[in-house]
């Protein structure tokens, strides 16, 4: 059971989160957002530049890309709640630019104990972790996307899993073949989770 009553609460003390040192530089705690109940929980790494600075979860480049990806499984955004590991921002000022560094485990598993504040209130039963930093913000300990991708494994006794990669990954391809190649493992991940989803709807219309 949450500490908290509903998401917005939830969302305003993570502003005020000092559990780690990345609260410092950052603009902003960036939460979680989608519907309370959602069935669906898809977790990236941490905020961009743009999420920093808008308070939103994947509204930059990567985020327009798992939009795009959703939308071909037809797995609506808006039905789901998406969030990241950890909710600040780390980064390292090259110029007047922001260039994105990875959280460290310890910066990780500071993080989670928000991350299970949003499982609670949310109670998804599909979890989607994308990239090793989701999967240990999930977990709680380190493991390779390669090892678990794509297949729906037993989170607990209320959730499944299911990893992937994150959709910079994708962004960070440069030739062409590997982009398509890419492209298509990603929609076939998230086609597991768009499936089952599909077939829990039905089994819910049928009860």
């Amino acid at each position: 059971m949450s500490d908290f009553m509903t998401l917005a609460a939830l969302a305003g003390e993570e502003e005020m989160c000092t559990r780690c040192p990345l609260y410092r530089s950052a603009t902003q705690a960036v939460p979680g957002e989608g519907p309370r109940g959602a069935r669906v929980m898809l977790v990236g790494e941490q905020p961009g530049d743009a999420e920093d600075l808008s308070g939103r979860p994947f509204v930059g480049s990567a985020g327009r890309l798992l939009d795009k990806a959703l939308a071909k499984v037809h797995l609506p955004r808006d039905e789901c709640f998406v969030t990241n590991a950890v909710k600040h921002f780390k980064f390292e000022p090259r110029g007047k630019r922001r260039l994105h560094k990875r959280p460290d485990a310890g910066e990780i598993d500071a993080c989670r104990w928000w991350l299970t504040q949003e499982r609670a209130l949310v109670q998804p039963g599909l979890v989607v972790a994308m990239g090793a930093t989701a999967i240990r913000g999930v977990l709680g300990r380190s493991e390779t996307v390669a090892r678990l991708r794509g297949r729906l494994i037993d989170l607990d006794a209320h959730a499944k899993f299911l990893a992937t990669i994150h959709p910079s990954f994708l962004l960070r391809l440069q030739e062409e073949e590997d982009k398509r190649r890419e492209w298509a493992r990603f929609l076939s991940d998230l086609e597991v989770a768009a499936e089952w989803a599909r077939a829990g709807d039905g089994m819910q219309m049928n009860a």
